[in-house]
């Protein structure tokens, strides 16, 4: 047979699997769409979306509009108090102050549906108000207006989308994981090409657009890690051979499957409580993005996932204890469903969670008396949960660590069965029923430890007091040793991982709340470093990984 084109085959024949975006370093860089009417909005419905990352917050900075102060168009940008605002001659959408920092990317998008005005960041609803204004201007600018007066953009513009016509989002939303594309009504879409700065799209309503490129904005390959979408592309599923005279073997798995990799953030109270599931790339860094909600708001959500889906283990909503289980999908943005129950005599919260591939695992909590009780569902098929076993004599293990390697579940820290804090670590095997046995002793003593899921041979445990953190070899039986310092507290934290990372993410720092997420590297000792923030500032929330330690 002759040489297959890998490129054709993986659907990657054009020349960048990545998106671009547009550098403007605020000295007279802008870019100028040719007028259009497509850009007459009137009153109807509108959507205006990008991704934004600013160097610099020196500031009023321009994102898409027209000259700043026109009754009849609309200039989207970043305030002095670093909000983000739609723009005639007054605010008309603008979110609370101190948002927007430096050297992170957020996706920004305004939208009106039928007279309602919405600004979204990250996802999230920061503004609704009720506006009608007739908006006629044909003449918009990206990172600058014609005379400089709005304030020139310092940092960059990616992936800027237009409809007219449409109020693409309404309410909140998963920020797109892929670079975005021309759908219905769309009339511009463009600061994409790592190539060129003035590349536009062809738009899916209006007509042709040129750009034209002012002072030295220049095209990146800098991007909020958008890929191209290539779910409907060539899957390879299950395991491809060729004989010796074969080029190559194509990946098995399907593409969502190779696109493992994430850590999921679920529930939390600040003090309210939230039904959030968000989301990160555990392999670089940056903010979390919203991926989808609970059926209930509610803190202490622990549980596990597998490499397709998380179950989530009880809760507290404020008011009760929850004993049902839900089911998210980890590889499409979605809501959670019903799963089950945990055993009837296990209304609890603080539940730890541990996963193979095949196999959740839920062991103790407090109702607010503690429990002792380990349990487990078969992920793949929904129903209540079954006994286990116990844990070590003494131990509830509420709000402790755990770790697991694809045979090994691994738990240390935490409250003891009847009163105070322990800091015994227990282990069971995964694969089989029974009582935990003791593996060792963590340094610390502390009630409110999280864990990385580790990589298939190492867990990290992070402690809230001290910010210490220690590991253990999970195959090998023993006492912890110490691994670093955060540098931030870990009290009522989540922690997720890949093989090769573990992220720490949410806590509370007396006397409040902090969004941090701090990161280690498994293999190595270390102090964390820094990786981005939560959406919101929260504790008690759940940590969730589709390629932990016991399924990599």
């Amino acid at each position: 047979m002759g040489i297959l084109r890998t490129d054709k085959l993986s659907g990657l024949e054009t020349p960048t699997a990545v998106t671009g975006s547009v550098l403007f370093d605020g000295t007279g860089d802008s870019l100028t769409i040719a007028s259009t009417n497509d850009f007459a909005f009137g009153t109807g419905d509108f959507t205006i979306e990008m991704w934004v990352y600013h160097t610099d917050l020196t500031g009023q900075q321009t994102y898409f509009g027209d000259t700043n102060g026109n009754t009849a168009g609309i200039y989207t940008y970043k305030t002095t108090n670093n909000e983000i605002s739609l723009y005639d001659t007054a605010q008309r959408s603008v979110s609370a102050a101190n948002l927007i920092q430096v050297n992170t990317w957020y996706h920004v998008a305004w939208t009106r549906e039928s007279g309602t005005l919405r600004a979204f960041l990250d996802g999230i609803k920061v503004d609704e108000d009720t506006y009608t204004g007739d908006f006629t201007t044909t003449q918009y600018y990206v990172g600058d207006t014609a005379d400089s007066s709005s304030g020139e953009m310092i940092g960059y513009i990616s992936n800027l989308r237009v409809l007219k016509g449409t109020a693409l989002y309404t309410s909140d939303f998963t920020v797109p994981v892929h670079e975005l594309e021309v759908i219905g009504d769309t009339v511009l879409l463009c600061c994409n090409n790592p190539d060129s700065a003035a590349a536009v799209s062809i738009a899916g309503i209006g007509t042709s657009k040129t750009i034209t490129v002012n002072g030295d904005a220049v095209a990146s390959t800098f991007s909020p890690g958008l890929t191209r979408d290539f779910t409907f592309g060539t899957e390879f599923r299950g395991v491809t051979t060729f004989d010796t005279q074969g080029y190559f073997v194509p990946p098995s798995g399907t593409t969502e499957q190779r696109s493992r990799g994430r850590g999921f953030f679920v529930g939390g109270n600040n003090p309210t409580y939230f039904s959030n599931i968000d989301t990160v790339q555990i392999s670089s860094q940056g903010n979390a993005i919203r991926f989808g909600d609970l059926s209930v708001a509610r803190a202490q959500t622990y549980g596990a996932a597998n490499s397709t889906r998380g179950v989530v283990f009880g809760a507290y909503d404020g008011s009760d204890n929850h004993n049902f289980l839900e089911a998210f999908d980890t590889t499409t943005g979605a809501d959670a469903i019903d799963f089950g129950n945990l055993l009837s005599s296990t209304v609890r919260r603080g539940v730890l969670g541990m996963a193979s591939n095949t196999r959740a695992i839920a062991a103790g909590g407090s109702t607010p008396a503690r429990d002792n009780t380990i349990q487990y569902v078969t992920i793949a098929s929904l129903g209540d949960a079954q006994e286990f076993g116990d844990l070590i004599a003494d131990s509830s293990y509420a709000s402790a660590a755990t770790a697991c390697s694809p045979t090994r579940g691994v738990m240390g820290g935490g409250t003891k069965l009847v009163s105070g804090s322990t800091n015994s670590i227990g282990y069971i095997t995964m694969a089989t029923t029974g009582n935990s046995v003791d593996f060792g002793d963590a340094l610390s003593t502390s009630t409110g430890p999280s864990g990385v899921l580790s990589s298939s041979t190492r867990g990290v445990f992070f402690h809230a007091t001290p910010t210490a953190s220690e590991f253990i070899t999970i195959s090998s039986l023993g006492n912890a040793q110490e691994f670093g310092d955060l540098g931030t507290g870990t009290g009522g934290a989540a922690a997720v991982t890949d093989s090769v990372r573990g992220l720490n993410a949410g806590a509370f720092i007396s006397p409040a709340n902090v969004n941090t997420i701090t990161f280690v590297n498994i293999a190595s000792t270390g102090d964390g470093t820094d990786f981005g923030d939560l959406i919101r500032i929260i504790s008690s929330v759940g940590g969730y990984s589709d390629s932990h330690g016991g399924i990599s």
